[in-house]
């Protein structure tokens, strides 16, 4: 008689993923929902949980520090995403042209991408911007007096908007596939019917590429509101809260005053915008992203 089969015999590729599936579970499923718990708690990092309710949801919608931080969140957001959106594109369209050297280019512009994010260029950025730094010195050249970039709340929050927008190499190698997906014989024929680059590129090239620009914008968009680096080193949420983005506030909450508590229930809310920007540029891409269909018409 043959022998039966074990458990992990007839579940074989169950047994190749299950080191996958523990990390996993331990890392990603167990802190999302043990921070859903602890939103509900005042859980100290030193003294435990001693009260459980809706206290914290309470305090980050009455809180003026609080709200004052998704404002400027959102702010942030709403000129950090279209400026880079349009300069990756701009770039892009640019670097599909077939010119002399164009390889060189196109790696040149896609390293602010992998540097950008590092501590270093944070620091660097920073001091670009101060009053005797490298923006200022060029503006001496001309005569204009240096600026204090970081007093002015507007202008704080534009040059760590900027820092994002400079490391726009991720999404302009995203449009450079895509504009090289776009029929050459397009463009042939409109130039008989006399359309101008201008107008091939806005009845051609950018409805052809909208489910490119709708990828690069909700991932853009997700990226906005968890910005952390540039506002925490560059201007360390000043001046007087102005760049305080709401990741700050979380990341203060949870290991500078150990209110994991607080901290998992502003995580939570930031969350749930996150996703509900989401949603609505999925049921708005409806009315402005073209998809071909299979003979790609």
């Amino acid at each position: 008689m043959k022998k039966k089969k074990g458990f992990w015999a007839l579940n074989i590729g169950l047994l190749y993923i299950l080191p996958w599936l523990v990390g996993f579970i331990l890392f990603k499923v167990y802190p999302f929902l043990s921070s859903l718990f602890y939103s509900f708690t005042n859980y100290d990092l030193f003294n435990g949980i001693t009260k459980y309710g809706l206290m914290n949801y309470e305090k980050i919608f009455t809180d003026p520090d609080i709200i004052r931080a998704f404002v400027v969140t959102f702010k942030y957001a709403i000129f950090d995403v279209p400026l880079k959106l349009m300069f990756a594109l701009f770039i892009a369209y640019i670097l599909n042209f077939k010119l002399k050297g164009v390889n060189f280019f196109r790696t040149a512009y896609y390293i602010p991408s992998i540097l950008g994010g590092s501590i270093a260029i944070a620091i660097l950025w920073r001091a670009v911007f101060n009053t005797d730094g490298l923006i200022n010195t060029v503006l001496g050249v001309f005569g204009i007096p240096a600026i204090n970039w970081m007093a002015g709340d507007m202008s704080a929050l534009m040059v760590i908007v900027l820092l994002r927008v400079w490391q726009f190499g991720s999404a302009m190698v995203i449009f450079l596939a895509a504009l090289k997906g776009v029929s050459e014989d397009l463009y042939e024929a409109a130039s008989i019917d006399g359309a101008g680059k201008w107008t091939q590129f806005f009845k051609i090239t950018v409805p052809l590429i909208t489910p490119v620009i709708f990828y690069n914008l909700v991932t853009q968009l997700c990226q906005a509101f968890q910005e952390f680096n540039g506002p925490f080193l560059v201007t360390k949420g000043g001046p007087n809260g102005a760049t305080t983005l709401i990741s700050m506030l979380i990341y203060n909450n949870a290991f500078l005053r150990h209110k994991m508590g607080m901290a998992s229930a502003q995580a939570w809310i930031l969350f749930l915008i996150t996703m509900t920007m989401t949603v609505i540029a999925f049921v708005s891409q409806k009315k402005w992203v073209y998809y071909s269909d299979e003979d790609g018409r």
